[in-house]
């Protein structure tokens, strides 16, 4: 177990070399996010109407492509009974 330890200390990855990372990580993570470009509220809104119709067009179709394979299963049961 010491010997995990020793190598783990000689490679670099113990806790005086994880805090830095992780501090740097963070200071680039705010530097990228101010330069991301942030959509207005009529994107917002308009992009969230787009989703919803997608999904609700999904709904009806499967809905519609389900009625009708089960019809059609009920019917080739019923012709083979």
């Amino acid at each position: 177990m010491a010997a995990g330890r020793k190598q783990l200390a000689s490679n670099g990855d113990g806790p005086a070399t994880w805090l830095p990372r992780l501090q740097a990580y963070v200071e680039e993570l705010k530097r990228e996010m101010r330069l991301v470009t942030w959509p207005n509220r009529a994107q917002v809104r308009s992009t969230t109407l787009v989703v919803l119709v997608t999904v609700f067009a999904f709904a009806v179709f499967f809905g519609v492509v389900d009625f009708v394979l089960a019809s059609g299963q009920t019917a080739l049961y019923q012709y083979f009974r």
